[in-house]
């Protein structure tokens, strides 16, 4: 019941699931065997943070309760006037449609068949129509400088029926991601260029699929505002350059103001913001540290998310991201104070080792165990989950 790795969901499509069931991992080396090493190794500094987010939550202890009656458990939960099957949400990853041909269309598609929302980044390979003409999506969106970009980009997720708008705010520069930078993703040069060739050689496989068939390889909502000649190398240049260090409250509010479906503010990791997106019209806040690949040294989700949900009180949905893995994990987010749980890189390694149907055996897989951990626990709705099911802390508690 732990991650997702490209190499041992092969292990698991073998056949193996009970031998090998409780030894899948979500470390990074595992998908770098199969997939070019600029997909994975993406983390700040010396990824302390993305690590903090693994190991604080690990050491979240359960309390097991017996002889409730949990015959029949239901993950169903309700967001925004809709069903989903279960608390949990396919959050934005940049580039995915690097992972597999036409990425994020084939998990869209996965997350839609299972009852729960599928995010697209901002970032993404595969524009916002061609995803959204597959499978119904939620939206991220950073704010950028160029205000129209960001004023076509409402219009054009409003026509496509989005459920919910993620609005990034914890970029107002990018973090120092020295990985990227020897991997070669992040140098335009002719260093880098060689660099990404050589690892793409070294994936045949992944080069006919996704290299070569999986084209145009873009950033796909940027492309269509710079045009059709416009590669991955221009795409990310202008989003480099767009990038707006003086964002405030006001931009939340601005946005507010020309987005009339639900809107989450994401990247929230102090309860004073928690409480300044609510008053900005957030309906809902993302518990987040980027996934480690901002600010190298700031807390885990896990230890902020008690803080931020006593400091909020309920009144808005709370979501959270940051070292999620299994259906364990979920259950632990949940009782720590979340509404749902969004995950990002386990979708991208499932999506990375078998397309469509790699995404959608990864959510039943989590769905599965959480029913389990929830029967386990005592409980048979999503609602009851809540603090009294913590059994304390491993290390320290959150301060």
């Amino acid at each position: 019941m732990a991650g997702w790795t490209p190499r041992r969901w092969r292990r698991r499509r073998a056949d193996n699931a009970d031998r090998h069931g409780d030894r899948l991992s979500c470390g990074s080396a595992g998908a770098a065997a199969a997939l070019p090493l600029r997909i994975f190794r993406r983390r700040a500094f010396a990824g302390q943070t993305a690590a903090a987010n693994l190991a604080d939550l690990a050491a979240v202890r359960l309390r097991q309760t017996v002889l409730r009656d949990v015959a029949t458990v239901d993950t169903a939960t309700r967001l925004f006037g809709t069903d989903l099957a279960l608390p949990l949400i396919l959050g934005p990853v940049g580039l995915a449609g690097m992972a597999a041909r036409r990425g994020e269309v084939q998990a869209a598609r996965a997350a839609a068949g299972a009852g729960i929302p599928f995010t697209l980044s901002a970032t993404s390979i595969c524009p916002l129509d061609e995803v959204g003409q597959a499978a119904p999506c939620w939206f991220q969106l950073y704010m950028v400088r160029d205000r129209d970009f960001a004023v076509e980009m409402l219009a054009r997720a409003a026509a496509q029926g989005c459920g919910a708008l993620v609005l990034t705010v914890d970029l107002p520069v990018t973090g120092i991601r020295w990985r990227d930078r020897r991997s070669g993703l992040a140098d335009p040069g002719l260093a880098g260029r060689l660099r990404r060739l050589a690892q793409a050689l070294g994936r045949p496989r992944w080069l006919a699929d996704v290299g070569l068939a999986g084209r145009p390889h873009a950033l796909g909502n940027i492309a269509t505002m710079l045009g059709p000649a416009a590669g991955m190398a221009e795409c990310i240049a202008w989003t480099a350059a767009n990038m707006d260090a003086g964002i405030t409250w006001r931009d939340v509010e601005w946005v507010r103001a020309r987005w009339d479906g639900p809107l989450i503010v994401k990247g929230i990791m102090e309860a004073g913001d928690a409480q300044a997106a609510r008053s900005a019209g957030a309906d809902g806040i993302v518990v987040s540290n980027h996934g480690g690949r901002q600010l190298d040294g700031v807390g885990s989700t896990a230890r902020a998310l008690p803080r931020i949900a006593d400091a909020l009180g309920g009144g808005l949905p709370l979501f959270v991201d940051g070292g999620v893995r299994n259906g364990v994990d979920l259950f632990r987010m949940l009782a720590l104070g979340a509404d749902a749980v969004l995950v990002g890189r386990p979708w991208l390694y499932a999506l990375a080792a078998a397309g469509e149907a790699g995404v959608a055996r990864m959510i039943g897989m989590m769905a599965e165990e959480l029913r389990v951990v929830m029967a386990l626990g005592g409980v048979t709705g999503v609602g009851q989950i809540g603090r009294h099911l913590i059994d304390g802390w491993r290390h320290a508690p959150p301060g």
